[in-house]
């Protein structure tokens, strides 16, 4: 598990400790933030249990430990906060993707970058499999505003891509240029394998998909040979 617990889990429910119900003597907005943050691991919780239609407001605010006026005071309905509990989540995967990239040495050869940053991917994912199953299964049924978010997503991997590529020509000036088309491609081909596990329940599996990812995206970006074997 990531270092920080899980972003389903409320704090009191993973060993830290929640705040106490009445009156508090912290400041107005650090109470807020924490009621928002409990909202949001609840969200992703009870999503991953229910399925985002089976979930109410009731279900949510009973594992977040709030009552319904502190709910309303976040989020307008259900889909508001399952939405923004999907934005969350989407954020801290970004986070990890780029720390796992920029823990490479900046001079080691691009294929290093790629495979540490699709190796945080996979293995946040598997770390968070109730925010896999929200992201890849619930946040698109919640309708447009969610398939809208899905698709921010895919676009913002597949300019990842396309960074990521370009400072690579600059050191193997070979590799093929590409449309932006093909990143999406790659992100499409991703996602459709990454969905797959998580629809089969086979979420821990995913940082197997590694060298698959690796090898898919170096045979388009780079005009590599699939490796033998």
């Amino acid at each position: 598990m990531r270092q920080g617990g899980s972003l389903s889990s409320p704090r009191d429910e993973r060993g830290g400790r929640a705040l106490p119900r009445g009156r508090s003597s912290l400041p107005a907005s650090d109470v807020a933030a924490d009621q928002r943050k409990r909202l949001l691991g609840a969200a992703v919780a009870t999503v991953a249990e229910k399925g985002v239609h089976g979930v109410t407001v009731a279900d949510i605010v009973r594992r977040a430990r709030v009552s319904r006026a502190t709910f309303y005071a976040h989020f307008s309905d259900k889909d508001a906060c399952v939405l923004a509990a999907g934005a969350h989540g989407w954020a801290q995967l970004s986070d990890a993707v780029t720390a796992g990239s920029r823990a490479v040495p900046e001079d080691a050869d691009p294929e290093l970058h790629w495979r540490a940053a699709c190796r945080a991917f996979l293995r946040f994912l598997a770390d968070e499999p109730a925010f896999a199953r929200l992201f890849y299964v619930d946040l698109p049924a919640v309708g447009g505003e969610g398939v809208a978010r899905h698709d921010a997503a895919t676009h913002q991997f597949a300019r990842f891509n396309q960074a990521w590529h370009e400072r690579a020509r600059r050191r193997h000036p070979d590799w093929p240029r590409v449309p932006f088309d093909a990143y999406v491609a790659l992100v499409g081909a991703t996602t459709e394998l990454v969905s797959t596990r998580v629809h089969h329940d086979r979420i821990g599996e995913l940082p197997d998909l590694e060298d698959t990812l690796t090898a898919l995206h170096l045979a388009v970006l780079a005009g590599r040979p699939w490796p033998a074997g």
